[in-house]
């Protein structure tokens, strides 16, 4: 049987795990549906294999459009500015991490789930799960949490949308940025992680990182890595199943570099975002009772590493991904 692996990405902690799709998940089934694509790995990627579906599952870091468009910012204007062009559920002005991903496995980004019976050729690419603002557990908004999300994958493979070939050939991406920490911290905790975010850096005009709450992200990575390991040593397919890639260190040095090391564009002042309300009451997207803009966004986008007081631009999730590539073309 052809080697088959999942990638899980996992931002608060800032990285990525490898590791085995059992087709045995609940109950796979071998037979192929009337819509179902069956195909073995291309060789050439982690160990000889090259995988021909992506599954993705976690929050807006991934979300390439499954929020409702009736809450979400991510289809208001002007988010989508620069790809495609207007408001596409992106939480970006244009692509995000799972584009990219995608692109360097050599697929089309997969279809977001809500829009999967619109385009059912775009299923043999696999298919994005992820939700904007969501977590592990139970978040501040009412979208489908990683269990839900996880539910919906084995609804699919249940109704033969997805059989044992694909996940054979697969790849699985997981992110979450730390929504589960919000919540937390809405209920009365202290730990406010991701110290390097506007939101956090707002409170001395975007000069530096707040290290306090940097160090939760620390702890939470050397816990991370010990749950790694040990998954590792459990494995009885793959003593390398689970392999991290340290997105936390990508930012951080793309941040303190301006970018300047990877060769493309110089990001003045990277803490500062492209898109920020008027005041504090408003965000990016925001619109007063008369329909007027509430907020400002940069002359060029291209040049600012945080779109929004979250989320990175098209241009800091491709430095984000270039500084991760020579890590990826190692898993092989």
């Amino acid at each position: 049987m052809e080697k088959q692996n999942l990638l899980f990405f996992f931002s608060i902690s800032s990285c990525f795990f490898l590791f085995p799709l059992l087709s045995e998940i609940r109950g796979v089934q071998g037979s192929a549906s009337h819509h179902h694509h069956s195909h073995g790995g291309h060789r050439g990627l982690y160990g000889g294999f090259r995988p021909r579906t992506l599954f993705v599952f976690g929050d807006s870091y991934a979300d390439t459009g499954n929020n409702r468009k009736s809450v979400a910012n991510s289809w208001k204007v002007p988010y989508g500015v620069t790809f495609p062009g207007k408001p596409a559920g992106r939480f970006s002005d244009g692509r995000v991490l799972t584009d990219y991903l995608a692109k360097y496995l050599g697929l089309k980004s997969p279809i977001p789930y809500r829009w999967r019976k619109y385009a059912p050729n775009r299923l043999r690419y696999g298919m994005n799960f992820a939700y904007g603002g969501t977590g592990v557990f139970k978040t501040l908004v009412l979208d489908p949490n990683m269990t839900t999300q996880i539910d919906f994958f084995q609804n699919l493979i249940n109704e033969s949308v997805y059989n044992q070939g694909d996940l054979q050939s697969s790849l699985a991406l997981l992110t979450i940025a730390g929504n589960d920490y919000g919540a937390f911290l809405s209920k009365g905790g202290t730990a406010q992680p991701l110290g390097c975010l506007p939101r956090s850096t707002v409170l001395n005009s975007f000069q530096e990182c707040n290290a306090t709450e940097n160090t939760v992200v620390d702890l939470h990575n050397l816990l991370l890595q010990q749950a790694v390991a040990k998954l590792n040593n459990e494995s009885k397919l793959d003593p390398k199943a689970f392999v991290i890639l340290d997105l936390y260190g990508s930012f951080t040095q793309v941040l303190k570099t301006k970018g300047e090391y990877l060769g493309s564009v110089r990001f003045e002042t990277p803490l500062k975002p492209c898109c920020m309300g008027m005041s504090s009451k408003y965000y990016c997207g925001s619109v007063d009772e008369k329909g007027a803009e509430m907020y400002t966004v940069c002359k060029n986008p291209e040049g600012a590493f945080f779109w929004d007081m979250v989320h990175p631009t098209q241009a800091g999730w491709r430095a984000v991904y270039m500084s991760l590539k020579s890590t990826l073309e190692q898993i092989k």
